[in-house]
């Protein structure tokens, strides 16, 4: 596993005496890599010897962030540090645990009840995004199988249809009613059903359906079922309530599941300072470290501090634990995001050696990266591979397969590919498609995918509607976008924040930046659901661009109300209209202190432009 440490060390020339820590940081270089182009200096050795977080500190030469703040930097617990990168939506979750396994041959058709109702495929139960930046953030439960079972696959569910027949927000009634007729409630029809619930983003209504087992005593409640019902509440309620509900269960129940998906949904609300504290729980309780748990600490920093990545990896090789095909996928995207497509290269060669071949997901991730990194020919020709002899046998893997096809601009590809598809199509495949056609400017295509699934699926949920949405956000059709919207609602779809997402940058799309606020701000205070990062930063980027600093803050306001802590992206926004409005901003120093978010080298140059106190040559001059 560790030859992936093989690399030069760039610190070797600066003659740092660190010795065996020194070595450590070198032959971690190839997976981590350094932020900015600057060297990431290992303080202290002696960090990991206990397992626990923060394991090692690091320090940035020649850019010294304690000169920024005046003081010296902290520990690696801060929230928010960020090393610049794509920023991430907050809406995803890695602790799906009621997922059935499924093995078996496809079947070719799908029960009316299933069109009725459009059950989805298990490949989607981890989130609403398609897109190859989420496919690597999917539940490590997610096997290679169960993203080759088909909608059809999974049996209806009776009680998911009672469920979602309930004419009212409260579903006790209903439940009770299901029961009192004798219907099934075996474990495995609950399963199903908290499956299709998921699948759905209703969080609610499988919450309710959790707590009524529970108070009702219909199920002898094991520790999975514990730790599925704490996911809900961390999802619906936040951490805190989380937290509180742990002390609920009984003892002998509190085990590692339990705390892991407490991890899990800490990392999923980028909270790196409570991540910490529970991974050191975790460890003092006498858990062993787990990929599961070392994997979700890498996703967490791969988003918000890549450094700490090299912490992680340490760790598991002092814990003996094994790097899994997910912890692949994370590496491998790091490097891509960072444009290093040959340490990208070695990270697969290494993974290769170590027994472990990538699948559609991870080839499809590398696909992405060679498109962006301009390697086309590398890029098409790993799409090829993923196709295989006969893409038939491989049809899962279209939809992966057609919006890389569109980045590429190969409209003929996509077109052949949903040609194959478009006698049977499945839902998932039906929204690649959309999002294909999107990208290569063919609307009417899209509106015609979207009219098949239409036809084939009598009840679409929120997330079919909202792939067309964004098609039409993309391309400023506002007026179609609002009378997909009404259908939606006319539909019975519930409109959360996906919807919300896409309608704001509809508006914003189409220069109406004061409406999509305006819509944000309704849907904030309807105080159900949270609407999602990428939604307030949208807006916050438009005021920003105006240098509108007034609103800019606003908006920066009301995301920590709503409860997003403050991140390296939001300083960067709002520094940015300081500077637009050619205005000092008093305090900003202070203030990104006090959110414990540190600058790399190009925030500091911005924060430095907006410095009341700044030395000028002509005012060094006048003074």
């Amino acid at each position: 596993m560790w030859a992936l440490r093989r690399a030069s060390n760039p610190l070797k020339s600066q003659g740092f005496g660190l010795g065996t820590a020194r070595a450590c940081c070198s032959r971690l270089e190839v997976l981590c890599g350094c932020v900015d182009n600057e060297a990431v200096i290992l303080a202290s050795p002696r960090a990991v010897s206990d397992g626990r977080l923060p394991l090692l500190r690091f320090y940035h030469q020649p850019h010294d962030c304690s000169n920024f703040f005046g003081g010296r930097r902290g520990l690696s617990s801060q929230a928010g540090a960020e090393s610049g990168g794509e920023e991430d939506d907050l809406e995803e979750g890695f602790s799906e645990l009621e997922t059935p396994a499924t093995d078996g041959a496809v079947q070719k058709s799908m029960t009316e009840d299933e069109k009725e109702y459009g059950l989805i495929s298990e490949s989607e139960l981890s989130g609403d995004h398609d897109d190859i930046e989420n496919d690597l953030e999917l539940s490590e439960t997610e096997t290679e199988a169960s993203r080759k079972t088909t909608p059809s696959k999974r049996k209806f569910s009776k009680l998911f249809k009672a469920i979602m027949d309930a004419p009212d927000i409260s579903i006790h009634s209903t439940l009770t009613k299901y029961a009192e007729e004798g219907n099934d409630l075996s474990r495995a029809e609950i399963s199903l059903a908290m499956a299709n619930l998921r699948t759905r983003r209703m969080y609610g209504k499988a919450l309710q359906l959790s707590e009524w087992l529970e108070t009702n005593k219909k199920l002898d409640f094991i520790e999975r079922d514990y730790a599925s019902c704490l996911d809900l509440i961390a999802k619906l309620r936040g951490l805190q309530k989380a937290e509180s509900y742990i002390q609920k269960i009984p003892e002998s129940f509190r085990g590692e599941v339990v705390y892991r998906t407490l991890l899990a949904n800490c990392v999923a609300g980028n909270n790196v300072k409570k991540a910490e504290e529970v991974f050191n729980r975790m460890k003092d309780k006498g858990f062993p470290v787990t990929s599961f748990a070392c994997n979700q600490l890498l996703i967490l920093y791969k988003r918000l501090d890549k450094k700490k990545v090299a912490d992680v990896l340490l760790l598991m090789e002092k814990e003996n634990v094994n790097l899994t095909q997910f912890s692949y996928k994370i590496l491998i995207d790091i490097k891509g995001q960072s444009n290093d497509l040959t340490g990208m290269d070695q990270v697969v060669e290494t993974m290769k050696s170590e027994g472990i071949e990538p699948d559609s997901s991870t080839q499809a991730i590398l696909a992405k990266h060679y498109v962006s990194g301009g390697r086309k020919e590398k890029a098409e020709a790993m799409l090829k591979e993923m196709e295989g002899d006969n893409l038939k046998e491989h049809r899962w893997t279209c939809r992966l397969l057609l919006p890389l096809y569109a980045e590429l601009g190969k409209a003929d590809e996509v077109a052949r590919i949903w040609k194959l598809c478009e006698s049977n199509p499945w839902l998932d495949v039906c929204m690649a498609a959309i999002e294909a056609w999107g990208k290569l400017n063919k609307v009417e295509e899209a509106e015609a995918v979207f009219k098949r699934m239409s036809k084939t699926w009598k009840k679409l949920s929120t997330k079919h509607y909202t792939a067309l949405l964004k098609v039409y956000a993309d391309h400023k059709m506002l007026t179609k976008g609002k009378d997909l919207v009404k259908e939606m609602a006319e539909s019975g779809c519930h409109i959360g924040p996906l919807t919300w997402d896409a309608l704001v940058k509809l508006h914003v799309e189409g220069g109406e930046v004061e409406k999509a606020d305006s819509i944000l701000l309704k849907a904030q205070q309807q105080n159900k659901f949270k609407p999602m990062f990428s939604s307030y930063m949208l807006i916050m980027d438009q005021y920003a661009k105006r240098g509108d600093i007034h609103s800019t803050e606003k908006i920066f306001h009301r995301m920590r109300q709503v409860g997003y802590v403050a991140r390296f992206k939001q300083f960067q926004t709002l520094v940015q209209a300081y500077i637009n409005a050619k205005t000092p901003a008093y305090g900003i120093r202070d203030r990104m202190r006090a959110d414990n978010v540190f600058p790399n080298k190009a925030l500091a140059a911005q924060v430095a432009q907006v410095d009341a106190f700044r030395k000028t040559a002509v005012s060094e001059l006048l003074d």
